[in-house]
C-alpha cells in the first residue's frame, strides 16, 4: 500500500510541472509575438478608396492611422456597406469620392502594446465584441493586430 500511495505522488507532481510551465508560457506569450500586419489606411484616403481596398484584398475591417502613424480609430467593412445604403441618393455614389474615412470611424481606436499579454487582448477582444485589436509600438505608432484568428491558432498547443 505504501507503494501505491508513493507513485499516486510522483504522478501529481509530474503532471503538476508541465501545468505550471504551460500556464507560464501562455502568460508570457505577447501580442508583439503572434500579432499579423496591420489592414492599414490613411485617415485621409477616401470611402471609395477604401471599399475598393477592401474589395480587392477582402479584408473585413481597416485600421485607419493619421500621418504620424498613430491609430484614429477602426471601420469595418459591414459599417462601411450600411454607411454607402443609408447615404444612396438615386444610386449615385459618387459622394464617397471625396468622403475621407476619418469620418467612417465607428469604433474607437482600442489598442494594446507589443508586450501585452496575448491573453488580455483575447480578452478585450470578448469584452468588447471585437474581432481584432490594434497593436501598436512605444511610441503609439500601428503596428499590426490580432484577431480571434490568432489566439486560436497559438492557443491549441498548451490545451493539448
Amino acid at each position: 500500500m505504501g507503494l501505491l500511495g508513493t507513485r499516486k505522488k510522483i504522478d501529481t507532481e509530474v503532471r503538476g510541472r508541465p501545468s505550471k510551465r504551460i500556464a507560464r508560457e501562455i502568460r508570457e506569450m505577447t501580442c508583439g509575438q503572434v500579432m499579423l500586419a496591420a489592414h492599414e489606411v490613411d485617415e485621409m484616403d477616401s470611402i471609395d478608396e477604401v471599399v475598393r481596398l477592401i474589395t480587392a484584398k477582402d479584408w473585413d475591417h481597416v485600421m485607419v492611422t493619421d500621418d504620424r502613424g498613430s491609430l484614429v480609430g477602426r471601420v469595418h467593412a459591414v459599417d462601411l456597406i450600411k454607411l454607402i445604403m443609408n447615404k444612396r441618393i438615386n444610386r449615385d455614389l459618387y459622394w464617397m469620392e471625396a468622403v475621407p474615412i476619418r469620418q467612417a470611424v465607428t469604433q474607437p481606436p482600442l489598442q494594446v502594446k507589443t508586450s501585452t499579454p496575448l491573453m488580455v487582448a483575447a480578452t478585450l477582444m470578448l469584452t468588447h465584441d471585437l474581432n481584432q485589436i490594434a497593436i501598436t509600438d512605444s511610441n503609439g505608432s500601428l503596428v499590426g493586430h490580432v484577431s480571434h484568428a490568432v489566439v486560436a491558432r497559438h492557443l491549441p498547443r498548451f490545451l493539448l
